[in-house]
């Protein structure tokens, strides 16, 4: 069988591969239409103008609920390994849960609220999106350890690690430059004195995106063991 049918695991599957659509395909859409220049727009370009804004508007609205599915389970995970085997405070758990969830609202704000529009709810959508959620695996990555190797595996944890690492390091450029840049527009000639601000700011947008797509691909492992359950009741007071 498939590893992503077994337990919980087609969650973060579906996130990693719905993501990944919802990037590409509004690339594709916007270069093809002419909107946006192929070499290096921002995330955010690529779903300001129609027919791509309601691509991705709607892709990336369900992309902030699967988020949200795939940290609240890991949540849950966590918290029975925990009580099985103590390894660490609750509260580190529940902040990581809070800070991941935060940052689901962000790109939800971020697919509804377009950058040409209303760039400064916009702006501060990613801002959460982007800092909560690289916050976020790096507090998984430190839970992670902590349960090694009981509940999870040295390799694993490296590499949630790793990825945490260079999330971290391209989320400081790329607010540092964006913040430099002073105008908001799709197309940019390399003559223009921002040009490079754009470049290095979008090189590390697109490296912290798929930064986050790769970590919860870390994830499909760990929610294997896990199944759903729907119980229903139905109470008789007549």
């Amino acid at each position: 069988m498939l590893c992503f049918l077994r337990g919980m695991a087609f969650v973060p599957f579906l996130l990693v591969t719905w993501s990944s659509a919802a990037f590409i395909i509004s690339y594709v859409v916007a270069v093809l239409s002419g909107h946006v220049n192929p070499f290096l727009p921002y995330i955010s370009d690529t779903g300001t103008t129609p027919p791509e804004s309601g691509i991705f508007g709607f892709m990336i609205n369900f992309s902030a609920f699967l988020g949200a599915a795939t940290m609240y389970t890991r949540y849950k995970i966590v918290e029975k390994q925990n009580e099985t085997c103590y390894f660490g405070t609750p509260v580190f758990n529940l902040v990581s849960l809070v800070l991941g969830l935060v940052g689901c609202i962000g790109m939800g704000i971020v697919a509804n609220f377009q950058e040409l529009a209303v760039p400064v709810v916009h702006d501060g959508g990613a801002l959460l999106a982007f800092v909560c959620g690289v916050v976020y695996t790096l507090l998984q990555s430190i839970i992670s350890y902590k349960s090694c190797p009981q509940w999870n595996s040295l390799t694993t944890c490296h590499v949630r690690m790793a990825i945490s690492a260079v999330s971290c390091a391209a989320v400081v450029p790329m607010i540092a430059c964006a913040s430099l840049i002073s105008i908001t527009k799709l197309e940019w000639n390399p003559k223009e004195k921002d040009y490079m601000y754009h470049v290095v700011s979008a090189i590390c947008e697109w490296t912290v995106a798929f930064g986050f797509i790769f970590y919860f691909l870390t994830f499909i492992q760990d929610f294997q063991s896990v199944t759903l359950r729907i119980s229903t009741e139905i109470n008789d007071d007549f």
